[in-house]
């Protein structure tokens, strides 16, 4: 069996009734080739990293064009248990919404809609007709049950509809609503009263998102600070407020970047000390960078495991959002001659060569695993079991690439 992805289009800030105040999109300006894995040897910048990575769209396709992609993957997928809507822009916001969802439930296949923010439900009658024509599990950022905190950080046209839409669909369908934590505007006593109204309701989970402002927590598009003045959460800070919370509630709630307090992810594999027996012995000597928040749990593993180096950690905080600023910041002289990069970074191969081997010694530089691990966003749908085999097969596979480039 398989899922198919149905892609709407759009772009953010134009296909959702304008940027919410936090919006990791907005104000970007201009077009900068980042750098990735798909990129060619010899040329920096493809579509992924240049376009694909601001999720920068011509607008909503037509519903022709997306029924049209619909009925020809189809024929090439076979059969399919899951159909998942999704774009650059806000499905609510698609102008042919009840149109698509018509067709996609005249399949008789379980719908999901990957992200919506509500903005565009004006009428909650939505909801039920989602329901019945197919919708079994929605991601639906509340950002707060408090509609005038919607109103003016989300710019939420209709927030008492759009919380309305919300709560039918938590008696229905399985809900995993999404909150992005602001300092002293939809924490505290807000994001208790707004998980209590969760709870109520009948939501699976809340995932509740680290506010960023800065570049070293992510903002890789060269629009920070996003909101000016605006005081952001540690990390370890965080986690704690994510591991109270879901010691309070009976719904799972989780954060990113930290954590899966139910999972023990990212890197559950830390309490699984049977498991670790089972990685390969690392014998080779190679420099593995990371970041920031991954970096004490990656030494830790590896170290288990016999590594007898120091993984490298950059000033970003999330390591599939390095780029070559954070590797230019590295001293190279405290490098290995083998080099290994997270797997999904934005940076070229060949310029990260150039940039690590700037002390006169030629570095190889090695991409890693695409995962290690997953983090709230994709253990929310996940078993402990699930978490544990990726990390596993993971693991592995950073350790191989050690052993086999390594010295």
């Amino acid at each position: 069996m398989a899922q198919l992805t149905v892609d709407i289009g759009g772009s953010p800030g134009t296909d959702c009734r304008g940027f919410c105040k936090y919006c990791y999109f907005k104000r970007v300006k201009g077009t900068v080739s980042l750098g990735c894995r798909y990129c060619l040897p010899f040329s920096k910048g493809c579509e992924y990293c240049t376009r694909g990575v601001k999720e920068e769209y011509a607008g909503f396709r037509s519903l022709r064009a997306v029924a049209d992609d619909v009925l020809a993957n189809l024929q090439m997928l076979g059969d399919i248990d899951r159909i998942t809507i999704s774009g650059g822009g806000d499905p609510s916001c698609y102008p042919d919404f009840r149109d698509l969802i018509e067709i996609l439930g005249s399949m008789e296949i379980p719908l999901h809609i990957g992200y919506t923010s509500g903005k565009g439900f004006d009428d909650p009658g939505i909801a039920e007709f989602m329901v019945e024509n197919g919708l079994r599990e929605v991601s639906y950022t509340i950002f707060s049950a408090n509609p005038e905190l919607r109103r003016a950080w989300m710019h939420d046209p209709t927030p008492e509809a759009s919380l309305d839409v919300l709560e039918r669909l938590c008696g229905a369908i399985d809900v995993y609503a999404a909150a992005v934590v602001i300092p002293g505007v939809n924490d505290g006593e807000d994001l208790v009263r707004t998980c209590q109204w969760l709870e109520e309701r009948g939501a699976k989970g809340l995932i509740l998102m680290r506010f960023a402002n800065e570049p070293q927590q992510g903002l890789i598009l060269g629009n920070a600070p996003l909101v000016e003045g605006q005081p952001v959460q540690s990390v370890e800070s965080f986690k704690d407020l994510v591991t109270r919370l879901n010691e309070s509630f009976s719904m799972k709630i989780s954060g990113t970047p930290l954590w899966d307090p139910e999972i023990g992810s990212p890197f559950a594999l830390l309490h699984e000390p049977d498991l670790l027996k089972k990685l390969p012995k690392v014998t080779g000597r190679a420099s593995v960078v990371t970041g920031s928040v991954a970096a004490p749990s990656l030494q830790r593993i590896l170290q288990i495991r016999g590594y007898e180096g120091r993984v490298t950690r950059t000033e970003k905080e999330i390591a599939c959002l390095i780029t070559i600023d954070d590797l230019m910041a590295l001293n190279p002289e405290n490098l290995e001659e083998t080099v290994i990069i997270p797997g999904r970074c934005f940076v070229h191969d060949r310029e990260a060569e150039e940039v690590l081997s700037q002390d006169g010694v030629r570095r190889q530089v090695i991409r890693g695993p695409e995962t290690l691990t997953a983090d709230a966003e994709t253990s929310m749908g996940m078993t402990r079991t699930g978490v544990l085999t990726m990390e596993m097969e993971g693991f592995a596979d950073l350790i191989r690439l050690i052993n086999q480039y390594g010295r």
